[in-house]
């Protein structure tokens, strides 16, 4: 099943949003701190009977905010309705979990007119007790620092969060059934968390001091599937619901799998509707789908003032980094937000400039511009940053990019390799961007190989 990715503008606010499948559309919601990634392994399945469309929230992904000062849910539920809106794919069913149901809860009790179900997993129905565990404490503030440090915290807190509820109070009594210590999957969630910084907790907030959504016993509504899994915190939340509206059910499962089966069925008894057809998207950024002899995925690119060439950024960056004008630029595969190889990345040129070439083609572009590499030895310059059980990987790049505006090479730690440097370049806010590109590029040193074969 191909996920693809595409950029919506609304109100002048970018929307990043996932499409899979085949059918009448499906609405997912993710939760915090995560974007529309986490429902991907959903839609590779769920796409058989449905085009499933996963928007990223405000301020999470690769959405921009909403730019408002005190965000509520409410905020965050009518965004989601002005890109239901903007797809003209309205009404909709929706599947939301946590923060992504208590989302749609909103959006369905102020206008159920543009839902025919919801599915709604772990949703919450807070005393004061509660908002007081997972307010301040359990959302404290993380800004980028000097040295990384805010990297550690983020880890450890992701990683130790499936240990015990509330993360922050590690006791025999808090453990959590499904603990694990999978590097892979903290780092999918860190690599959300690096997309939206200290922003996470606005979002986070904003579902904390929402309300009891669930529409009055009489309200005229879609039916809807309230339910959860045993150990998920919040699933005897349930118990709180009181009278629910007519077409209203409740259930719990024995554990995640059979918890989004049981979404699955019931979503399947309210399928109906046309099969969606192509949904808009902005001509001015996107994601390309690729084909070559090596490589088969989305290439992330973006257009400026007239583009006249393709700009292939330095292996270990991204687009966006370099001062470009009237070009096209892309990620490399294995770098940014394009796919990475199927297999191992290569060390042949021709392998990339195939990916180019194809790219150069669908744009009509002739001319190629570079950022020139980083000089120094290869093996040196892009060490293995494989996510590591207690994420000294994410260290060790910061490490890495704080080093480079002071040596080069950047491994060459002492006088005879100082550069000038502006001091700025060092701020944590700027160096946030080049660690996550650093992160992200995966086939950095195949990159760097291929060019110095080229």
């Amino acid at each position: 099943m191909k996920i693809t990715r595409h950029y919506l503008s609304i109100n002048g606010r970018r929307v990043h949003y996932r499409r899979a499948g085949k059918g009448p559309p499906l609405l997912m919601v993710h939760q915090s701190p995560r974007s529309s990634s986490e429902y991907e392994p959903l839609m590779q399945e769920w796409g058989a009977r449905f085009t499933c469309i996963a928007p990223d929230l405000p301020g999470f992904g690769h959405s921009e905010p909403l730019g408002i000062a005190n965000l509520t849910i409410e905020d965050i539920a009518d965004s989601v309705m002005a890109f239901v809106d903007a797809l003209g794919i309205g009404p909709v069913p929706a599947y939301g979990f946590h923060t992504g149901a208590i989302v749609l809860m909103s959006a369905v009790r102020r206008f159920p007119e543009k839902f025919t179900a919801l599915s709604a997993v772990g949703y919450p129905i807070l005393n004061e007790q509660e908002r007081e565990i997972l307010g301040d404490a359990y959302i404290p503030p993380n800004p980028a620092k000097p040295f990384g440090e805010h990297l550690v915290w983020m880890w450890n807190r992701i990683l130790e969060q499936s240990w015990y509820f509330p993360w922050y109070r590690p006791d025999p009594k808090t453990r959590m059934p499904f603990a694990h210590d999978n590097p892979e999957l903290v780092a999918l969630i860190v690599d959300d968390m690096l997309n939206c910084n200290d922003a996470y907790r606005f979002g986070y907030r904003a579902a904390i001091e929402a309300q009891n959504d669930i529409p009055a016993a009489d309200a005229e509504v879609p039916p809807a599937l309230l339910n959860g899994y045993v150990g998920d915190p919040l699933t005897v939340h349930m118990e709180r619901t009181g009278l629910l509206p007519k077409g209203w059910h409740k259930s719990t499962q024995a554990n995640p799998l059979e918890q989004r089966a049981a979404s699955f069925d019931f979503l399947l008894t309210q399928r109906a509707g046309d099969e969606a057809g192509p949904l808009p998207e902005d001509g001015h950024q996107g994601f390309l789908p690729v084909k070559t002899p090596l490589f088969e995925g989305l290439i992330h690119w973006r257009a400026s003032g007239d583009p006249k060439r393709l700009h292939i950024h330095a292996p270990g960056k991204e687009l966006g980094m370099a001062d470009v004008s009237d070009a096209i630029e892309i990620d490399m595969p294995g770098h940014g937000l394009a796919d990475k190889w199927k297999g191992a990345a290569p060390a042949d040129w021709q392998a990339w400039q195939d990916v180019i070439d194809a790219v150069a083609a669908h744009f009509g572009i002739a001319k190629t511009s570079f950022d020139p590499p980083a000089k120094g030895d290869i093996d040196r310059l892009y060490p293995d940053l494989s996510p590591s059980r207690f994420g000294h990987h994410l260290t060790e790049a910061w490490g890495i990019v704080r080093a480079a505006h002071i040596f080069e090479p950047w491994y060459e730690a002492n006088a005879a390799y100082a550069v000038d440097f502006d001091p700025s370049d060092l701020e944590p806010e700027r160096l946030v961007i080049e660690h996550r590109a650093l992160i992200r590029a995966v086939s950095a040193k195949q990159l760097a190989m291929a060019l110095s074969n080229k």
